[in-house]
């Protein structure tokens, strides 16, 4: 078949064909019949073929025009398939989507329920995830390795990209449970100055920024430079020392989830400005439709959880969620 044919002519041959008859197809297209004939003639003309044989009363297929028939269905078949698949993708409901986020991300209740609206949105978008700390997951939207990225930390050089926060948190106190100032668990709440004699256990600075940065910032704010004794590559390891008893650590306030044995949460007073904000990131001007889809979901929940104002503590060692708890060993 020549490529030069307009597939309009073959969705009248098709109606044509079906109808048997050229006033009938002519009704159901839209169009007058002469002009539908001329149609038809043309198409025969293009394939050097007589498609129908004209009867008194209606149009017959030739054995040509039946061969055509059905190649002709299944070729405006698979285009309408085509057209409406590209139009998912566009729209964010087919295709691949990459998205990282770090570690205290991953365990804020914000980025499960984006993703659970998400997958609810678009459940045929294959999603592959991955955690790692804020610069890399940059240098992986960069790369074009990541198409969205949940992170805590501000992005020194942010250009090429959008950084949009989302939320800011709480963060909170974590010490041993044995630890006096726990007071045997009456205590629900400390000031951040009660720390100042206190060995501190730390994320990594280059794992995490921003946070790293925020604490010390607090702490100089309060009046004293905090004794880090210990840094860890994780949050999660920095629970674990703290259950071992070798320090105390400040942690996101959603980190409390984390069921760590041996570890007792409490509430910071005296730090106002001791929070944790979660960013979305992406890049700049070529976002997917599934990455756009996503922003989406995130700006309603972001939204909505700002209209509703709740705390994010419920007691010492527990947040307003009934999410599954993630446990670590002590």
């Amino acid at each position: 078949m020549s490529p030069s044919i307009d597939l309009r002519l073959l969705r009248y041959f098709i109606a044509v064909a079906e109808e048997g008859h050229l006033t009938k197809a002519a009704e159901r297209i839209g169009i007058q019949q002469p002009p539908l004939s001329q149609q038809i003639r043309v198409l025969e003309r293009e394939l050097g073929v007589t498609l129908f044989n004209r009867l008194p009363r209606g149009m017959e297929l030739t054995d040509s025009g039946a061969a055509l028939l059905t190649d002709a269905r299944a070729l405006l078949a698979q285009l309408d398939t085509t057209v409406a698949s590209v139009r998912r993708i566009a729209q964010g409901k087919m295709g691949r989507i990459a998205v990282g986020f770090t570690e205290s991300a991953s365990l804020h209740p914000f980025v499960h329920s984006v993703i659970r609206a998400f997958r609810a949105d678009a459940p045929d978008v294959a999603m592959t995830v991955e955690e790692s700390n804020t610069n890399e997951l940059i240098e992986a939207l960069r790369g074009k390795r990541l198409d969205l990225a949940f992170v805590r930390s501000p992005v020194g050089d942010s250009g090429g990209l959008t950084i949009e926060t989302m939320l800011e948190e709480d963060m909170v106190a974590a010490l041993p449970i044995d630890h006096p100032l726990v007071d045997g668990g009456k205590r629900k709440s400390i000031a951040l100055h009660a720390l100042a004699e206190e060995s501190f256990i730390m994320t990594r600075r280059p794992n995490g920024p921003g946070l790293y940065d925020t604490i010390i910032a607090a702490c100089h704010a309060a009046g004293f430079s905090p004794q880090v004794i210990q840094e860890a590559r994780k949050n999660l390891s920095t629970l674990s020392l703290v259950a071992a008893g070798v320090g105390v650590t400040v942690i996101p306030a959603s980190m409390t989830r984390v069921n760590a044995e041996g570890v007792v949460y409490l509430k910071l007073t005296g730090a106002p400005d001791l929070k944790a904000p979660l960013h979305l990131a992406y890049r700049t001007g070529s976002i997917s439709g599934a990455a756009r889809l996503m922003r989406e979901e995130a700006l309603k929940l972001s939204a909505g959880r700002k209209r509703q104002s709740t705390s994010v503590l419920k007691g010492p060692s527990r947040i307003q969620d009934n999410s599954r708890k993630r446990s670590i060993p002590s």
